[in-house]
């Protein structure tokens, strides 16, 4: 599975050239039309340029669908079964793990299922960068679970990454998630 962070990176990329285009072609178009005299855009050029910017974005998200790392996870979810399941429960704005610290082996198949007894909350897990590698809404009464497979070693922290009230922002298990044996 890509790592979260180069898809970020990737798309970033890819997303700002793609505004760059628009932004430069949007700038010469209106340049177009508000000239004076007879250098009016004519309805060909116009509906080239849609045409182009169409395309150009229907491309960019039809090349940067398969990085998404969670994706064929996701889409067949039935088809998977997990290394490790940890059962997680959230209530009064407090994280309830099974154990002090979740031991992970780089690869594995993880299943967080996260349980809320009362609020909304947010799982978010996150780097010792502090960036985030995925979360998820956590909603009472409803099944929440993210499969993940952690394909570099490090020390993770987990946080509410969902405003549940003026507590939510101490909502930090920090250093608990420990993804160890990567070759």
């Amino acid at each position: 599975m890509v790592d979260s962070s180069v898809v970020l990176n990737g798309q970033t990329i890819a997303y700002t050239f793609y505004v760059i285009v628009i932004l430069l072609l949007m700038g010469w178009f209106a340049l177009r039309v508000t000239k004076e005299g007879k250098s009016k855009v004519k309805p060909a050029l116009f509906y080239t340029f849609v045409t182009f910017i169409a395309l150009l974005g229907v491309s960019l998200h039809i090349i940067t669908f398969n990085t998404i790392p969670w994706t064929p996870v996701d889409l067949n979810r039935s088809a998977y079964t997990p290394d490790k399941t940890f059962e997680i429960s959230v209530s009064n704005h407090e994280f309830k793990l099974p154990a002090e610290e979740l031991v992970i082996d780089c690869m594995d198949l993880v299943l967080f299922d996260v349980t809320s007894e009362d609020l909304t909350y947010g799982f978010g897990v996150f780097r010792q960068d502090n960036s985030m590698v995925f979360q998820m809404q956590v909603v009472p009464g409803h099944r929440n679970d993210i499969l993940w497979t952690f394909n570099n070693p490090g020390t993770y922290t987990i946080r509410s990454t969902e405003y549940s009230g003026p507590k939510g922002v101490f909502m930090i298990e920090k250093d608990v998630i420990k993804v160890l044996n990567c070759e």
